[in-house]
């Protein structure tokens, strides 16, 4: 790949990374593509240049956030050499490191997941169905007898636990005195996390 080209996938690629902060920060209508221009610390026209709208930028900033998180949980299926109780809680644990590394995941699903607009839809329909679909297939393989009414409840118990800490840090910080941030912090978290939904 020559330089130039090079270049232009990395200014890329940190447009896309501050849209998926603001977005997740501001939602979609209030997050501005001259604040995102900022955050990357780009000119705005090189958003125009890469993306034809503010929803297809929209767009490419849920895949990243999603498709980092199903490379982390890939990560997570090698790690549990195949025995499921070890197995479900290395993907809890790994779902906690990443939420903590990307608390704009949660925010964007908080976001965009009280509307019925068609984000909504596409966020549903492109990313948490197979997502839901792969969290479906973990809980059968851990407790094949498992009741069908309570998936529902355990994603959201998931999504929930796994997140929330770090997407309202300051909050956290100052209530508690706990930092989210520290690496320690994160790791007793994602320990918490995974024994509590797989004792």
């Amino acid at each position: 790949m020559n330089r130039r080209i090079e270049q232009r996938e990395h200014t890329r690629d940190r447009i896309i990374d501050a849209a998926a902060r603001a977005f997740a920060e501001l939602g979609f209508r209030a997050a501005s593509t001259r604040d995102i221009a900022a955050r990357a610390g780009a000119n705005q026209g090189l958003i125009t240049y890469h993306f034809r709208s503010k929803k297809e930028l929209w767009k490419a900033a849920a895949d990243r956030i999603f498709g980092l998180l199903k490379g982390r949980f890939e990560r997570a299926a090698d790690a549990g050499a195949g025995e499921p109780r070890a197995l479900a809680r290395e993907a809890i644990r790994q779902y906690v490191r990443f939420a903590a590394t990307h608390p704009e995941l949660f925010r964007l699903m908080v976001e965009e997941g009280k509307n019925k607009e068609v984000r909504m839809r596409w966020l549903v329909d492109t990313h948490l169905k197979p997502l839901y679909a792969a969290f479906e297939r973990l809980v059968r393989q851990y407790n094949p007898d498992v009741d069908h009414a309570v998936l529902p409840h355990a994603y959201y118990a998931l999504a929930g636990a796994a997140s929330l800490m770090f997407a309202v840090a300051p909050e956290c910080r100052r209530l508690t005195g706990l930092d989210p941030a520290q690496a320690h912090t994160v790791e007793a978290h994602a320990e918490f996390v995974a024994r509590l939904l797989v004792p």
